[in-house]
């Protein structure tokens, strides 16, 4: 029987590069989205053929919003039968501003979608997941770099993804369930042209210590690892994948 992975976030980049590896090695995907149904849509073609007809399915989700998160998990276990790995993968972040200049609005959105939704999104998989099962949360090198002139804002919940990971790792872990994170650094994906940087990535990838930007497939290989049997004896573990950043 297929085991089942969770993605939040899944319609477009790093989210979309792991289901659709996910669903290419033989496991049934459910991804979220917020409001870009086609999107959503491309991705589960993407999954289904790299899998099999019907091993993918897409569901509107706010992180935001406890019943949205709620009804997500439970039209995965109606439609799979269960869950056994989560991706917690849905974050924004806002046009480069210095904190001084952000509004009250901007900094409860990022904080919303990426601490609350990211808390929320842990909790029902704290409470769906089986023994031997997986989470992997999808933090950012930002965390341990502030981005300072940037989005202070970004890092300090991606910050907060990290502490999360340590302390819900001790709790499940006398369950059978590992917790993990994974920190991308500069990877070649849509976030940077939807904070109005798209040359970003050109930027600042050449700088990393490997001269490059990462791809969002890269960071698919690390999470899919961190799910696996082959990460057995891994939990609490924030894995960085930015190129030395």
């Amino acid at each position: 029987m297929s085991k089942t992975i969770l993605i939040t976030g899944g319609s477009r980049g790093i989210g979309r590069a792991t289901a659709v590896l996910f669903a290419a090695k033989g496991w049934n995907v459910a991804i979220s989205f917020v409001g870009n149904r086609q999107s959503a849509d491309e991705t589960c073609a993407l999954c289904e053929q790299a899998g099999v007809a019907g091993n993918a399915f897409a569901y509107q989700c706010d992180v935001r919003d406890e019943a949205s998160v709620v009804g997500f998990f439970a039209a995965t276990r109606d439609r799979f039968g269960s869950v056994d790995g989560v991706v917690n993968n849905a974050g924004i972040v806002a046009p480069q501003s210095t904190l001084a200049d952000m509004d009250i609005e901007r900094m409860k959105n990022v904080f919303d979608t990426n601490v609350l939704g990211g808390y929320l999104v842990a909790r029902e998989a704290a409470r769906a997941l089986p023994s031997g099962g997986a989470i992997v949360n999808v933090s950012s090198v930002a965390a341990k770099l502030g981005s300072p002139g940037e989005y202070v804002d970004y890092a300090g919940s991606k910050g907060a993804i990290d502490t999360l990971t340590i302390g819900l790792s001790k709790e499940l872990g006398p369950k059978g369930i590992r917790v993990n994170a994974v920190r991308p650094g500069i990877i070649n994906t849509e976030i940077h042209a939807s904070a109005g940087r798209p040359e970003r990535v050109g930027e600042l990838g050449p700088n990393c210590p490997l001269g490059r930007p990462g791809e969002a497939d890269e960071i698919a290989q690390s999470i899919y690892w961190l799910v696996s049997d082959d990460a057995s004896y891994v939990t609490g573990a924030i894995l960085d994948v930015g190129g030395g950043r």
